[in-house]
């Protein structure tokens, strides 16, 4: 490129990157069609074995032969071991329609599909793990890890009034966004800390934090400082939402939820919607996190509030809902898990799948 004319130099560097762009949308495209085909024709041979076990008594002998020979017919390929088969079978008998493997299914790699066929058993509950994992490029790992702490069963069951705050389709979206209980696995934190530690513990993992909270948080800073009359006032946590085009407040607490929290909440909400809030963002969300709470207190505590208010719980380790406890990854693999998360996300498009 030195031997290029000064002339021509920039058009050409601005060239030579569009070129790259599209070259390299084409290979995510392209990966994804070979996905697509793959896993498709992965349920095929699932769905022709299921028939036959069921019409001929097929055994694990007959697919144990059937391995052996696809891999004599197709040497550089990768899948036809006997365990990949059965998972065919499996995923054939998991999803008996066709269409839904084409328009679900199929668009996930095969890997993905996999581990959701072996840690989710509830049809309903599989095809939201494939939809979230298309709408927010989940990798393996972090798939694996949404599963393992129940996200299906905490995503949108935390108490709020957005039904009677939110215009629809706003107040739908914003009930989903909220999670209870939280999981804070990967801080180390006494059980004694105050609230200050707990903020400055998920702002130096803010990372795995935003994992936790799920795609389209954008961080704009902890104890945020707004004025009001001379008066200052500082927010535990600022985040903007850029599906839902809002701020999102979040205060911390240490304690069970009390009925003064809503009030202060309502009061910072109110505040930003005055003083950062874009005439075209949607109205600011405050969320309160605490370490538990009662249900009645808390529809109390928002009753007449005018202002869209969240209230949930997170968990440091210990006090996890039963149903939850035995889902749990240890502090270990979760930390093991969120290291490779973000490596996981930028190779995804390139991921090989068997």
């Amino acid at each position: 490129m030195s031997n290029l004319p000064s002339s021509v130099f920039e058009n050409y560097d601005e060239f030579l990157r569009d070129l790259k762009e599209r070259i390299r949308k084409a290979q995510i495209r392209a990966a994804v069609s070979v996905n697509r085909e793959l896993v498709l024709l992965y349920w095929q041979i699932g769905r022709d074995i299921l028939i036959r076990q069921q019409e001929q008594g097929w055994g694990a002998k007959v697919i144990d032969q059937l391995a052996q020979d696809l891999k004599k017919s197709f040497p550089e390929m990768k899948g036809f071991s006997s365990r990949n088969l059965k998972y065919m079978r499996t995923l054939s008998e998991a999803y008996p329609d066709e269409l839904i493997v084409q328009q679900l299914v199929a668009q996930i790699p095969w890997g993905h599909n996999v581990r959701i066929l072996d840690a989710v058993k509830e049809p309903t509950e599989r095809l939201w793990y494939i939809q979230q994992t298309m709408e927010n490029g989940w990798s393996r790992n972090v798939l694996v890890h949404q599963i393992e702490s129940g996200l299906y069963q905490r995503q949108g069951d935390a108490l709020t009034n957005f039904e009677q705050t939110l215009p629809k389709p706003q107040s739908d979206l914003a009930q989903q966004l909220l999670k209870s209980p939280y999981s804070f696995e990967f801080l180390s934190l006494r059980k004694e800390a105050h609230e200050r530690e707990l903020e400055q513990a998920l702002v130096k993992h803010m990372r795995d934090f935003l994992l936790e909270l799920g795609v389209g948080f954008s961080f704009v800073g902890n104890q945020y400082r707004l004025e009001v009359e001379g008066d200052e006032f500082f927010l535990d946590l600022l985040f903007y939402h850029l599906k839902l085009r809002c701020f999102v407040v979040i205060e911390l607490k240490m304690t069970e939820f009390r009925p003064e929290y809503s009030g202060q909440i309502n009061f910072y909400v109110n505040v930003v919607d005055a003083l950062l809030r874009h005439p075209e963002d949607k109205p600011t969300i405050g969320i309160i996190l605490c370490r538990s709470q009662k249900k009645t207190v808390v529809e109390y505590a928002l009753k007449g509030m005018n202002q869209p208010i969240g209230v949930s719980t997170y968990h440091l380790g210990d006090k996890l809902p039963e149903q939850l406890q035995e889902s749990l990854p240890t502090v270990e693999q979760l930390e093991m898990e969120l290291n490779t998360a973000v490596a996981e996300i930028e190779a995804q498009s390139e991921e090989r799948v068997e």
